[in-house]
């Protein structure tokens, strides 16, 4: 019997950005046991090849151009695709590499092959929502004379980096010491790939600070005004900002904040929906670079509307969706003046991103519990002492969602080793 082992050689973590280079190490061992008859026979495969493919589950209605096979159909058949529908439907294909051709292997013999491959830069991440999923497997197939195909999957992670639209009118300058040396004019110059100065641009959109500031009221006032300190994130950072209680006429009892991810199916929106101004998110994954120096991809994020606005515009700028709550967090705030919120980004979640199929966003819901009870209750005994609160406080609930922008993290800062698959071939 046959064992094939695949180890990828990033052994922290098995994921990968679009546009990076994938580097796994295939083994063949030809395993004999103690109950094997032929125990001096060769094994011989006919074939091995290995390629990435990015695989599609919905709910949706989708007119699939390669629709999986049926089993008769299969019967017999000794192609690859034969046996790649079964996960689901196939977006995204690199062509196979062979590994070898009519490999012969003495006992206890093992061949190990090194195979690598780029993540196409037009595919999306790895996902997997209530309506749609998208997943990459490394495929190695492999056959003996007269047998069906094998294959072993070898899952992997993929996060989205954003598309520079003008990358050669931004020149990336490295922060080393090779930069402050005299330049020799006989040595090469490194070329810059496009994967670096996208990461070079993302790194500089998500660490630019730039306050923002929004009034929060309802229809009986003003209840606190909310600073967001910068419009994008990475994932694994902190949300970070602060609640201004001052000089309200509405007292806030208590808040909750909850990081929600947004799914639009875009398959059942109309045109009217499809061209409103929160379509701007489609810079998620293509960032102009102009924009990304002047910060107008951050403004154009940046729209929020509250359960109080009856304004029209703000109503068609609404999109139904499906909603999942990742963090949460909750503050009494009924004698504070200030207050600062801190909401994690999760590792394990999916950044922004948007196909023909499904646009994911991501936004900070509030929840303000208020009270137009301004005094803080009366104090007992009369003359000083302590304050005794109210037994009852009328109140009221509002809500106010406020989208941003959240963005991939390098993958090596991600820890998620990855283990080693195996298939065993009798």
């Amino acid at each position: 019997m046959i064992e094939i082992k695949a180890k990828l050689v990033r052994a922290d973590a098995a994921i990968y950005a679009t546009g990076e280079r994938i580097e796994c190490l295939i083994e063949f061992v030809h395993k004999v046991g103690e109950s094997d008859q032929n125990i001096n026979d060769d094994e011989n495969l006919a074939w091995a090849s290995a390629q990435l493919h990015c695989y599609r589950k919905t709910s949706f209605n989708v007119n699939s151009q390669g629709k999986p096979l049926d089993l008769s159909e299969m019967i017999g058949k000794t192609a690859l695709d034969a046996v790649t529908q079964a996960p689901g439907d196939i977006i995204i294909t690199t062509k196979p590499k062979i590994l070898f051709c009519d490999l012969k292997l003495k006992p206890n013999e093992s061949k190990i092959y090194f195979f690598n491959e780029f993540v196409p830069r037009n595919g999306p991440p790895t996902y997997r929502g209530q309506d749609i999923k998208y997943f990459y497997r490394l495929t190695i197939a492999t056959q003996r004379v007269k047998s069906k195909v094998q294959t072993l999957a070898v899952p992997i992670r993929v996060l989205p980096i954003p598309l520079i639209a003008r990358p050669d009118e931004l020149p990336i300058t490295e922060e080393t010491n090779d930069e402050l040396a005299p330049t020799n004019p006989f040595l090469e110059k490194r070329e810059v790939s496009e994967l670096e100065t996208s990461w070079h641009h993302l790194k500089n959109f998500t660490a630019r600070r730039a306050p923002k500031f929004y009034r929060i009221s309802n229809k009986r006032g003003f209840v606190a005004r909310f600073c967001l300190f910068k419009p994008a994130y990475k994932l694994g950072e902190d949300i970070v900002g602060s609640l201004d209680f001052a000089n309200c006429s509405v007292r806030c009892v208590q808040f909750s904040v909850k990081l929600q991810i947004q799914e639009i199916c875009l398959t059942s929106n109309n045109t009217k929906n499809s061209n409103t101004d929160l379509n701007d998110s489609s810079s998620l994954n293509s960032l102009d670079a102009a924009s990304v120096s002047s910060g107008v991809a951050a403004d154009n994020l940046h729209k929020s509307c509250t359960s109080g606005n009856t304004n029209n515009e703000s109503r068609g700028m609404e999109q139904t969706g499906k909603v999942t709550t990742q963090v949460t967090s909750h503050q009494v705030c009924y004698a504070m003046l200030q207050t600062q919120v801190v909401v994690p980004i999760p590792l394990h979640v999916t950044p922004s991103f948007r196909t023909d199929l499904v646009d994911v966003r991501w936004l900070l819901h509030f929840e303000f519990v208020t009270s137009t009870m301004m005094n803080f209750g009366k104090e007992n005994p009369p003359e000083g002492g302590e304050l005794q609160a109210p037994s009852t406080i009328p109140v009221e609930t509002m809500v106010w969602n406020l989208p941003v922008a959240i963005y991939s993290a390098n993958p090596l800062q991600i820890y998620a080793p990855s283990q080693a698959h195996s298939l065993l071939i009798k």
